[in-house]
This record gives C-alpha cells, structure tokens and sequence, in this order.
C-alpha cells in the first residue's frame, strides 16, 4: 500500500522538486496543497497525484481535513526572503509560526508524522565552527535587528513540535537546509534589493548584465546544498527505515560547498560567462559592495559563517551530499540559459 504525503505550500522550490521525486518512486500517493498550481501542472496526469488550491490561513476545517488523509504531513509554508524579515516582520511571524501551528497540532491530533522545514538560521550567531542539530547553541541578535524574526519563528516551532512530541507523543522529523539551490528557487527577474537568495540574485544580474553586489563585501562564508542532494536526504526521511528519523533533528547541507559569498560570485561569473557572454552589452559584469543597511534596511544583521555538521544525518540516513559547487552551478546556469534561448 502506498504512503499518502501531504505538501503544502507544494508549489514552491522544495515542494515541486520533492513531488518529482517521490511521484518517481511509485511508493506515494501525493497531495499537493498551495494557493497557485503552476508549477504542478507537469504532474497532472501522473498516477498517485492531485493537487488543491488552498489556503491555508483561510479556515482550519480543510486543512484538518487533508491532515486526517494522509500518513506523513509536510508544511512548506513560509516567507523566506530576508528582505521581507526587515520589511514585514509581522507578516512573517503569521505565516511562518501562526499558520503553521495548527497543522503541527493537527499531526498531533490525528498521530500523524510530522516533517517540518526548520532552518539553518535557527543557529544565528553561534560560535562554533560546525553547527550541530543537538548541541550548538541557538544564538539569536538584538530586538532591533527585526532579521531575527524568521529564524526565532522557526526555532519557536522546533522547540513546540519537541514538546509535543514529549507530552503528546507526535512523531515527527525537522530537517534544517543550508543554503539550498537549484532551479526555481527564485525568480530571476525580482529586483536585486533583497528580493530574492544569493545564487538567484547574481543569477539575475548576471542574465540581465548587471554588476554583482556583495552585501558587506562578500566576506560572510555559506555552506551551499544542490537541491537534489536536498530532496535525496528528505526522501530518505519520508522512508524512515527502522524508525532512525522518529523524533530527529537533521541539518541536511554540504560542508564541503563552504565558500564566501566573494568566492560565489567570482566563481557564478567565471561559469556564466560561455553561456551568457552574448547577452552583455560590454565586459562581464565587474563585483560591487554595498553596506548591509542600504542593500536590506536598518533591521537587518548578518551571519558571518553558517556550516552543518552532518554527522548524524550521514549515519542515521546514510545520506552523504554529492554535487560540488561548481558542477551545481553549471546545471543553474544551463537550465536558466535554456529557458532563456527557448523564450520562456
């Protein structure tokens, strides 16, 4: 018998990538949940898919409803762009926390499993040098610095969904991502000020033959995950074999992709330029710096290092990262370049 997952949010990056692959499987009946479809209607005809318009700050009654259905629950639901942490703190805080309790205390109330998108800025500011899911400390900056939000949110959950697994018995897995990318993580065409995530943004500004701006200078280091490897290591947490991924914390990224944002840049143009030479007006866009407050706004504060220790991840999955920096960013480019040649 096949295992009935519930997306929602299912229209956004992680959420159609995982369809694919679990669709791929034949082990899943999947029922994908979002306000806009587009991105699903490849998977119409597939057998073991439907798809609904939902809402889901709308009313509970549905989204109960889709909760009783299935075996495994994944909320994808959130705003995830830090220029909406400084510009709209509280629209984040509704969606992000507010809308998502009620499917965490759903899963619990019909003992339904639970996984549920952490995020690699719950680490904040911590001092150590690899981020660990059961030991580091979760070190947040002050009030002011309104970029906090997201990530307090998202801890504030992982800390709720831990309780209820301890007093109510939920059963439940957190996966943290580091820096995942790939295609359609964000449009390429949203303005450069904040709008989009780092590899999109030069993305855009490299087909728009814009120069790249490095908030700060670039000097901050990211731990950088290809999508697929992303969706390898969920897959595997949907499987749960032996139960290892009951009651677990995940970081699910690549130690070895740990670069400074400088270092992306150079390396996005230096792969971009064979593709994409053609549509610059002159010489390849040049690298520009930019203060943190001008680029997002006063409320916001960087991280100056973000790297996963793996360990547990690796041991209790078996899932080890694969794509390399370089060859992650040559499958961006070329899938953007395509889409570019073709007109869509």
């Amino acid at each position: 018998m096949r295992s009935k997952v519930v997306i929602f949010g299912a229209n956004g990056f992680i959420g159609h990538h995982l369809i694919r692959r679990l669709l791929s499987c034949k082990e899943y009946e999947v029922h994908g949940i979002d306000l806009s479809l587009d991105r699903l209607n490849e998977f119409a005809d597939q057998e073991g898919f439907r798809a609904s318009v939902m809402d889901i700050e709308a009313g509970i009654g549905p989204v109960l409803e889709a909760i009783e259905s299935a075996d495994i629950v994944i909320p994808l639901v959130a705003i995830a762009n830090p220029l909406s942490y400084v510009r709209q703190p509280l629209r984040v805080f509704e969606l992000d926390f507010e809308a998502n309790l009620p499917i965490v205390r759903g899963c619990a109330q019909f003992g339904k499993f639970l996984l549920f998108p952490s995020t690699s800025e719950v680490y904040g500011m911590s001092q150590d040098k690899d981020f660990n899911p059961d030991d580091s400390n979760l070190v947040m900056g002050p009030i002011h610095k309104q970029r906090w939000i997201y990530a307090t949110c998202k801890q504030l959950m992982d800390r709720v969904i831990y309780a209820l697994g301890y007093e109510q018995e939920l059963n439940y897995a957190i996966f943290r991502p580091f820096n995942w990318f790939g295609s359609g993580l964000d449009s390429i065409d949203t303005p450069r000020e904040g709008g989009s995530r780092v590899v999109t943004n030069f993305l855009g500004s490299l087909l728009r033959g814009e120069d790249l701006v490095l908030v700060n200078g670039g000097t901050q280091r990211r731990s950088f995950t290809y999508i697929d490897d992303g969706i390898d290591a969920l897959v595997r947490i949907i499987e749960n074999r032996g139960g290892l991924a009951n009651r677990q914390i995940f970081n699910i990224g690549n130690p070895n992709n740990d670069y400074t944002i400088r270092e992306l840049a150079e390396m996005m143009i230096d792969i971009a330029t064979p593709a994409l030479s053609s549509r610059w007006k002159s010489s390849p866009p040049t690298l520009q710096i930019e203060s943190e407050d001008n680029f997002y706004g006063i409320g916001y504060q960087d991280i100056n290092h973000r790297r996963p220790n793996i360990d547990k991840t690796t041991r209790l999955l078996g899932w080890h990262p694969k794509i390399d920096m370089r060859d992650g960013l040559r499958r961006v480019v070329s899938h953007y370049a395509s889409e570019m040649a073709s007109g869509h």
